[in-house]
């Protein structure tokens, strides 16, 4: 079986990528067709999300062990075949090539081919220039718009007024204690 990915930037609109791969080859036979076709170096740490439909990232498989502590499974690209996780075409994913900035390329299965074997993933389609691999802090903050200052509408209305939380303010409240769940008698 081969499967065919669409790769997507949310940093550059026109770039396209296109990875079509055997099933059966590991998640790092995958990272190594992507940075290939988009020209990185293989000395960044990387890791692959399994997200849902809303792009939450599920599981992730990492290029190393990662020491965790915790209950959940964990998944090496070398060790873990593109079969063992992914099985349902339109099935999302996120490959972070930045982990310093959490850049990470949007990607699509977007078919399944039965009957078919591949001995080497190949990128079937190419569009546009890629994302540079690697930016400083700075620039990054700089082109995402946050920076280390928060301003004093960060957390909303600078002109707070507690009396705007009276009794009055809301409608359909009665003058009985139990009628007002803010009434401070009741606390």
């Amino acid at each position: 079986m081969v499967f065919r990915f669409l790769i997507l930037s949310d940093e550059v609109d026109d770039f396209k990528r296109e990875i079509k791969i055997d099933s059966e080859a590991t998640f790092l036979d995958l990272q190594n067709a992507i940075l290939d076709s988009v020209g990185y170096t293989k000395d960044q740490m990387t890791s692959f999300f399994i997200c849902d439909d809303d792009w939450s990232k599920k599981t992730e498989i990492t290029l190393v062990e990662m020491d965790t502590a915790s209950d959940e499974d964990n998944y090496v690209m070398a060790d873990t075949r593109l079969d063992e996780l992914l099985e349902d075409e339109h099935q999302k994913m996120l490959f972070v090539f930045d982990y310093m900035t959490e850049r990470a390329f949007f990607m699509e299965l977007r078919e399944i081919i039965p009957g078919t074997d591949l001995d080497a993933p190949i990128c079937s389609k190419s569009k546009g220039v890629p994302p540079a691999q690697l930016v400083s802090f700075e620039e990054f903050e700089a082109k995402s718009g946050t920076s280390g200052e928060i301003g004093e509408d960060f957390y909303g209305d600078s002109e707070y007024d507690i009396d705007e939380l009276d009794r009055d303010g809301f409608e359909g409240l009665g003058d009985g204690p139990m009628d007002n769940p803010y009434d401070d008698d009741r606390y």
